[in-house]
């Protein structure tokens, strides 16, 4: 029996314009119905693990939870990061967790934005390190290489030790392409999966060993923690003071007692485009095609159409990637220079690297269908049961028009009950909330008018989310 721990942080700035800052990669489904995150946790089914404990970012939190829902995992766990701070730190926070509980389990430690093709192979690999984290080892998992990759780490394995592991000799940064060669024909070289298997005693006596200031932060972090809901937060302060390192650096790189499994399972951390289409199934002209896409005379692209028609005609070897609010075209052997785009896009002030058009919401979405400079047109579609929180806006005035659904509106001393054609008017300063106490989605127009209309101008006095 092993504690699995996924963790479910980083942005994936390389997938942008699909993936954002509020939407990152582990959310979308890119290589199939269920997104990487779902896919990570139903990996492990059929296999000797205890309930998954989740760690996210606190702004991901009730998409993390919505997204367990959907597969029937309400009851997991989900520990917060109020600040990222790299996996180093992630880990002792959830190897602290466990011990607070009471438990000194087997970590199984995964990282939510990884595809695995064979999840037989996948749970063989994880079984055969069980024994070697029991001796206790710090056990990490190295994938086969199929091409001399440049855009991993690699692990060179050492002695030979049970259950068809070995010692590891030593890690190496990412090399160029005749040192991708070299690794790759001599057979002693694993590309670096990030996936591990260790005792939580293990981890945090050799994290003391090697980065004893991590290991302080967290342990204060985790002090006093708080459960809310599914939730578990820590010490913001204390956690903010942590420093940032990965575990690899922090420590297996350095601790003597490191061991790795070979993994063959076809397995890739899609850290580009390029990434992805090499994982997806491709037609016979080896195009990779998602969406409402027409190709012609076209070969070996990725195309990706979020919300209209994408038409392709006598191209080869691109990327293309459409959503409502940004297209991105690039050749496959550049796509390592997208984070250069989302750097270019910080440095002009816009937003596009945080959200989507659409944004999601603990209660529902809304979608941003038209603004400009003094309103602003909003689709809102609120989950059967769920209420946005009590509010007040002292810049801008809402008209709401129900077009699905039943709406319950709170308007100061009011209680409204809408249905579909009928709407309201929330005048600017007016207490009001929005309920949705029917069994099928509501959907309504909102359209805002006023001098700013930013989500920050939102005053909410109470709020069943804990956002208040």
């Amino acid at each position: 029996m092993f504690l699995p721990v996924i963790m479910a942080g980083g942005s994936g700035t390389r997938l942008w314009p699909l993936s954002r800052q509020h939407y990152p990669k582990q959310f979308h489904a890119l290589t199939g119905e269920r997104s990487l995150l779902q896919e990570t946790v139903m990996r492990l089914e059929g296999m000797e693990a205890a309930t998954p404990l989740l760690i996210c970012n606190e702004e991901h939190r009730f998409l993390v939870a919505e997204q367990l829902r959907q597969i029937g995992q309400e009851d997991l766990t989900i520990l917060l990061e109020p600040v990222a701070r790299n996996t180093a730190p992630a880990i002792a926070l959830a190897a602290l967790y466990a011990r607070s509980e009471g438990d000194d389990p087997l970590m199984l430690v995964l990282a939510a934005d990884h595809f695995i093709r064979d999840v037989a192979q996948f749970q063989e690999a994880i079984a055969a390190g069980v024994p070697l984290a029991q001796e206790g080892r710090l056990v990490t998992f190295g994938v086969v290489p199929e091409r001399p990759e440049t855009g991993y780490g690699y692990i060179k394995r050492g002695a030979a030790l049970a259950q068809g592991g070995f010692a590891v000799d030593s890690f190496a940064e990412k090399p160029d392409a005749q040192t991708a060669a070299r690794y790759l024909a001599s057979g002693d070289y694993y590309w670096n999966s990030g996936i591990f298997l260790f005792r939580a005693s293990r981890f945090l006596e050799e994290l003391e060993r090697f980065r004893p200031d991590i290991l302080l932060a967290c342990q204060k972090a985790t002090g006093a923690l708080k459960p809310d809901m599914q939730f578990v937060r820590v010490d913001a302060r204390a956690f903010e003071a942590c420093p940032s390192e990965s575990v690899d650096y922090a420590v297996m790189e350095k601790t003597a007692h490191a061991a790795v499994v070979p993994l063959k399972a076809r397995w890739s951390d899609i850290g580009s485009w390029s990434a992805l289409w090499e994982v997806q199934d491709r037609d016979e002209s080896g195009n990779a095609l998602g969406g409402d896409v027409l190709s012609l005379d076209s070969a070996n692209n990725l195309v990706r159409a979020e919300s209209r028609l994408v038409a392709l005609v006598g191209i080869e070897d691109l990327v293309v990637v459409e959503t409502k609010d940004a297209v991105l075209i690039a050749r496959k052997d550049k796509v390592q220079d997208v984070k250069s785009i989302v750097d270019l896009i910080k440095k002009n002030g816009r937003n596009e690297h945080l959200n989507h058009r659409e944004v999601y919401r603990p209660w529902g979405h809304y979608d941003s269908i038209d603004f400009g400079e003094r309103d602003q047109v909003k689709r809102i579609t609120v989950k059967p049961g769920a209420k946005l929180s009590v509010q007040m806006h002292h810049h801008r005035a809402e008209h709401w028009i129900v077009v699905r659904g039943t709406a319950r509106v709170y308007k100061g001393d009011e209680v409204l009950l809408l249905t579909e054609n009928q709407s309201t008017y929330i005048p600017l300063g007016e207490v009001h909330a929005l309920e949705n106490p029917g069994k099928i989605p509501l959907e309504l127009i909102e359209v805002q008018s006023g001098s700013y209309l930013g989500e920050d101008d939102i005053v909410r006095f109470e709020d069943r989310y804990g956002r208040s």
